[in-house]
């Protein structure tokens, strides 16, 4: 065999060969990968995942992970993994994939309103980032924090803001807190801030009484004929004798906020706690639930009237029945007095 035939032979196999490699290659990089059948997948990665982890994270949205993984190697994806929420589209290539993981961490919506303890926020903000409960009830109770801006054990709550944010899923607790302490500092603005000077009340009297507000009605076009009441009663030194401050009294000494409170008893006006406003005088010393913005804003833009009384108006559910002096209240007061008895609500 000649030189030249040898030389050919082996210039073909390699080039055979590389053409194999060349197709694997491709084959691994390039050729579509995923198992599912809707339009687009969303995955969660943790901070510090493994690559076990990541397995058990993407095998259920790939036809062949371990191509996906030879991917990631050559592409040192392996060495920097990243945690947070990433798309992936229906065939989508092993190259296409890595890609989205690595620079395509897409933010999350969270939301949140109306939770009467730091435990329950906590809780509704686990179940949306990757922060876990314990984690941020750490970071909400942390007294350096509270300290340094102007917060308590009693108002620790204050800073959350009710509304939908967005967040990297993969947030840290700390994170979370100081973000929303931002959002607390915007919200606040300067319009606000004289509202709240006018009133002779402090951002977190505001958030407090607000509160009061928000479970007196939840009809929205109302709440500032309630904030009137209350701005009425502080203006002339009449204790607020708001109910809602009692049933939080109850929970708050219980340590059960599911307690389901329909109807105060006259024995409960006499309980001696801080929050009880029909024993002790002006805005108790924290927010007995987190107020939305509607509220907060009712107590800053108060109607003004004449009322300092109100109870539920029976043939208007939902909204109240307001009054000048007790003698009117009173009058008010016996109908929605026989319709809870009508009703036989004991508790």
């Amino acid at each position: 065999m000649s030189f030249k035939r040898i030389l050919l032979g082996v210039v073909l196999v390699g080039l055979i060969g590389g053409g194999i490699l060349a197709y694997i290659a491709y084959g691994t990089f390039f050729t579509p990968n995923t198992s599912f059948n809707d339009d687009e997948e969303f995955v969660f990665i943790p901070t510090d995942v493994s690559e076990n982890d990541l397995e058990k994270v993407l095998s259920p949205l790939l036809k062949d992970f371990d191509a996906f993984k030879s991917a990631a190697k050559r592409k040192g994806y392996l060495n920097n993994i990243k945690a947070g929420r990433y798309k992936i589209a229906k065939g989508m290539n092993n190259n296409e994939i890595v890609n989205s993981l690595r620079s395509g961490n897409i933010p999350v919506k969270v939301s949140f309103n109306n939770q009467e303890s730091v435990n329950d926020l906590a809780g509704r903000i686990a179940s949306q980032i990757e922060a876990d409960s314990s984690s941020l009830v750490a970071a909400f109770k942390d007294t350096e924090f509270l300290n340094s801006n102007g917060f308590n054990e009693d108002n620790l709550i204050s800073p959350y803001i009710p509304n939908s944010y967005e967040f990297f899923w993969n947030t840290s607790a700390t994170a979370f807190r100081d973000r929303m302490l931002k959002e607390y500092n915007r919200f606040w603005n300067d319009a606000r801030i004289e509202k709240a000077k006018v009133l002779g009340l402090q951002p977190n009297e505001v958030i407090a009484l607000a509160s009061i507000v928000h479970k007196e009605t939840a009809k929205v076009d109302e709440r500032p004929t309630v904030a009137g009441v209350y701005i009425n009663r502080l203006k002339k030194g009449m204790l607020l004798q708001a109910d809602p401050t009692v049933i939080y009294a109850i929970k708050k000494e219980t340590g059960n906020f599911d307690t389901i409170i329909k109807r105060v008893l006259y024995k409960d006006l006499e309980m001696d706690s801080p929050y009880n406003t029909y024993k002790y005088a002006g805005i108790p010393p924290g927010p007995i639930t987190m107020p939305d913005i509607t509220a907060i804003d009712a107590v800053l833009n108060p109607k003004k009237h004449n009322y300092y009384y109100f109870v539920a108006n029976v043939e208007k559910f939902g909204y109240h029945m307001f009054a000048e002096n007790l003698t009117q209240h009173n009058r008010n007061k016996e109908q929605y007095i026989r319709w809870i008895n009508a009703q036989k609500i004991k508790r």
